[in-house]
């Protein structure tokens, strides 16, 4: 399950808050860092479940409206939207938004010794219509 601090348990951690932070759910960074050590000392590899395919709508403690308007991060308008997931979808087109993401990437794996990632919802991520026709 994804680990990136999410305000809606229900979502299962993907209504991203903050993407460069760990739940606190189930305990703190130093701990999540512990336990990919304990995990490479054992020789397993970790994957994080990483959630690049949307984010929460909240405005009061994601990303949403960060900057008092709809497209700062996120498609503007209903492309913005997923109806399904009721979350909001980044705009992949925009030089800002990869910096901000491939930074994110690059934090996980530096600060807490990462392997790899599995990526969320990739067909949302390459399909206007998310892969739900």
């Amino acid at each position: 399950m994804a680990i990136q601090e999410h305000s809606y348990y229900a979502s299962f951690g993907y209504h991203v808050t903050n993407f460069f932070a760990p739940s606190i759910r189930f305990g703190t960074s130093d701990d999540l860092k512990s336990l990919i050590d304990k995990a490479h000392e054992l020789g397993i590899l970790v994957l994080m479940d990483i959630v690049y395919s949307h984010a929460s709508n909240n405005v009061l403690d994601g990303l949403n409206m960060f900057d008092g308007t709809d497209g700062h991060y996120f498609h503007t308008g209903s492309r913005g939207h997923h109806s399904v997931w009721d979350s909001r979808l980044f705009n992949y087109g925009s030089w800002e938004v990869l910096r901000y993401l491939l930074s994110n990437a690059r934090w996980w794996l530096e600060e807490y010794k990462f392997d790899g990632y599995r990526f969320d919802g990739v067909t949302s991520m390459m399909y206007i219509h998310h892969g739900l026709q």
